[in-house]
């Protein structure tokens, strides 16, 4: 390892990051450039623009549905933040916060 105590860099792991670095930058070059060549229909590109939010709920449904009190008000906050400013991030990070306040305090 590289690096002293809490900063040791395993090269193993670093390496692992890097290639999902370049794995992830080329399917998005690779993907740009496939739809540039090929005609892409109205209903298409309906589901490309609601695809980031479907795969967050991919993602956050487990995690909730296996949960407890801490993260179903965490839910609720992440809903009423939505709700009001419209904003994903925003809402994802007031969601990360609430959940770690309320575990922390439950």
């Amino acid at each position: 390892m590289v690096g002293e105590g809490a900063f040791a860099l395993d090269p193993l792991v670093v390496g692992v990051i890097l290639a999902m670095t370049l794995v992830t930058a080329l399917t998005k070059v690779g993907g740009l450039w496939l739809l540039r060549r090929i005609e892409v229909s109205e209903r298409f590109e309906a589901g490309l623009s609601v695809l980031p939010g479907a795969i967050v709920i991919a993602i956050l449904a487990p995690e909730l549905a296996a949960g407890g009190p801490a993260e179903w008000s965490a839910a609720g906050i992440v809903v009423v933040v939505m709700w009001r400013t419209e904003s994903i991030l925003l809402s994802l990070c007031g969601g990360v916060g609430a959940v770690v306040l309320f575990r922390a305090i439950g």
